[in-house]
């Protein structure tokens, strides 16, 4: 949960030879998630984003832009409707025989995240044929699917990373 509070951001080296801290156009939300799923399971990770999704539509501000019931007919709400079959699909991968290794999770991971942009890209073409965005549909496109997919991909790496070892430190069997 906390993770969507959490703006994602990388160490650049700046002009003067030391380094700046440059935001990323994404949060933590999606990796936050994926975590979850990776080590605790579908049923954990769906309980976890059905649970993230009432409170952000419960008026708390754990959405990326605040929190409320509007956020239902906002462009960005097919993503976070991702979130329950997301949840649900890497949990499941990772439950499968042979998925202690990085690859294996990166790709459950990666996986998960393809369900975040389907959905959302459902919701942004179903909103553009019914006339809701006008026609940003490129602009929104392009903000919500195609600027944060890049750092999203490189993040699933970290996602599998901190998945594996929290899962044995945990002891947890595929």
């Amino acid at each position: 949960m906390v993770g969507g509070l959490i703006q994602a951001a990388t160490p650049l080296p700046s002009g003067t030879g030391g380094w700046v801290l440059t935001t990323l156009p994404i949060s933590l939300q999606v990796p936050a998630l994926l975590v979850a799923a990776l080590v605790c399971g579908p049923r954990s990770g769906m309980i976890a984003a059905v649970a993230y999704l009432s409170l952000g539509l419960f008026q708390l501000p754990v959405f990326q832009g605040g929190g409320g019931s509007a956020y239902l007919l906002d462009p960005g709400f097919g993503y976070l409707a991702g979130f329950i079959p997301a949840a649900w699909l890497s949990g499941k991968l990772a439950r499968q025989a042979g998925m202690n290794d990085l690859l294996n999770l990166f790709g459950a991971a990666v996986v998960g995240l393809a369900a975040v942009q389907l959905c959302g890209l459902a919701n942004l073409l179903l909103g553009a044929l019914a006339g809701r965005w006008g026609a940003n549909l490129a602009a929104l496109l392009i903000s919500y699917s195609l600027a944060p997919l890049l750092p999203q991909l490189l993040l699933c790496c970290a996602v599998a990373v901190v998945a594996l070892l929290l899962r044995r430190l945990l002891l947890v069997d595929p």
